[in-house]
């Protein structure tokens, strides 16, 4: 939180801001972590736990399902008990998880718990940006904590491979448990905001059920089809489960009076387009994250602290794009920024692909660097454009969905990848279809990415 005490002793915000602030940043810092700390540890947890490429892809898409399940749900939560009671009980749930993974005996447990993490960050994530927007009345204020807790996500997204591969080194137990103390820092920080409005809001039970039912049941089919086979009675099974779902929750939007998911949000190609190029980026970046992660160490022989490091110049740069993303946009335009973003991951994960088995491992990870660049590239006009499109009244709403589809796509990225690797005899033939798979895939979401324009623009069709 040093960004916001050196504001506040400038005289810019007074001592609750600073608290929403340093809340805000330790919520989102400790959100992301967990989604990027976890992936070196893999090989070390499998070896300890057992259960195999599928088990090991759980633990990973146990944590962003119900993270993304969860996010539309997590709004009404907010408005209904407010945004620091919210915040509260989600960080309180995820210290909870954290500890639990921790002293998990088994991988089953600890799927468990992952699970619970993922929820409690669903409620962490929204209600840290309701503690800022609650907190500053003046825009300009408003917009540099904005900052300050985009920072949070950004060193999250650098630190968290060295940060795993370092603790892993000593018990990958520990990078569970290093979430207990920033938890408490957060939760101090935020008894110290001031007491936020309670707004009435109606639960959608069953959007919910029906949203978490049909996600579950996709990523188990994902995941399990190849091992258990695709015509398996389980398999078969959940994948009418999935169609059930997903029509149950559909119609709950469209005649619910207070849904989560407002359907005249996808009224617009422009917010439709720009959801799909969320989903898509994210499931390269986080696939590429999960699958590099185990070709290191189980392929390579690498430690889990040199796959920490092999990641650095990816997840930097990333953190530095991150940071003039928004002027690149005011220079160039969204549109020519999130085409070039997609463009650019499509060129690293050929580079990935074209790669020798015998490359240097600094190679590989010279050539996992545009995937990261193009990702980052994406995010703020991706952003800014989900916001400039919603229909008025439904920013709030509209910015939820950007992070559940955001955080969907992570999730079904990795269990993708991990389920074309686990149907090819050889490691590096499943990594190398499946990523070519993503290229495909990047490759129409950047053709559609030049149908994008902005609001004002006449040609935009609604």
């Amino acid at each position: 939180m040093p960004g916001a005490a050196a504001l506040a002793g400038r005289g810019s915000f007074d001592r609750r801001q600073v608290a929403a602030v340093g809340g805000a940043m330790l919520g989102f810092f400790v959100v992301a972590l967990d989604a990027q700390i976890v992936n070196v540890a893999l090989p070390d947890i499998g070896r300890t736990l057992g259960g195999g490429l599928s088990g090991l892809q759980w633990v990973v898409t146990g944590y962003t399902l119900t993270f993304s399940a969860l996010i539309l749900f997590a709004g009404s939560v907010s408005d209904r008990i407010g945004a620091r009671r919210a915040y509260a009980l989600g960080m309180l749930l995820f210290a909870v998880a954290s500890a639990g993974c921790g002293f998990a005996p088994s991988l089953g447990t600890l799927i468990v718990a992952r699970l619970l993490q993922g929820a409690g960050a669903a409620l962490v994530t929204p209600t840290s940006l309701a503690l800022i927007r609650e907190g500053f009345t003046d825009s300009r204020q408003r917009t540099r904590a904005v900052g300050l807790w985009a920072v949070g996500g950004s060193v999250a997204a650098a630190a968290g491979p060295i940060a795993g591969g370092a603790l892993t080194l000593l018990d990958w137990r520990l990078i569970f448990w290093v979430n207990l103390p920033v938890a408490a820092f957060a939760l101090a920080c935020v008894s110290r905001t001031a007491s936020a409005p309670r707004r009435p809001a109606r639960f959608d039970p069953v959007g919910q059920v029906s949203a978490i039912v049909a996600l579950g049941s996709l990523s188990y089919v994902v995941i399990e089809g190849g091992s258990r086979g695709w015509t398996s009675p389980v398999i078969v099974g959940l994948t009418a489960a999935t169609a059930v779902a997903a029509i149950a929750f559909v119609t709950s939007q469209a005649r619910g009076q207070e849904p989560m998911l407002p359907l005249s949000l996808f009224r617009s190609r422009q917010l439709s387009v720009a959801l799909a190029i969320a989903f898509t980026s994210m499931a390269a970046f986080y696939g590429v994250v999960f699958v590099q992660s185990l070709h290191f160490q189980q392929q390579r022989g690498a430690s889990a602290l040199l796959t920490g490091l092999l990641f650095l110049p990816m997840t930097g740069l990333v953190t530095i794009i991150s940071s003039q993303a928004a002027a690149l946009t005011s220079r160039f335009g969204p549109r020519a920024l999130v085409t070039t973003g997609l463009l650019v991951q499509c060129g690293g994960l050929v580079l990935i692909v074209a790669m020798p088995v015998s490359a240097p491992l600094w190679n590989v990870a010279a050539a996992m660097v545009p995937v990261g660049v193009g990702g980052a590239l994406t995010v703020p006009p991706i952003a800014s454009l989900v916001l400039d499109h919603a229909p008025s009244g439904l920013a709030g709403t509209a910015s939820g969905v950007l992070n559940t589809f955001r955080q969907l796509g992570g999730s079904l990225g990795v269990a993708g990848i991990g389920a074309i690797i686990a149907g090819h005899r050889l490691f590096m033939e499943g990594l190398r279809t499946g990523l070519i798979a993503t290229v495909a895939v990047l490759g129409v979401t950047a053709a559609l990415s030049l149908t994008l324009r902005k609001p004002h623009d006449p040609t935009e069709e609604r």
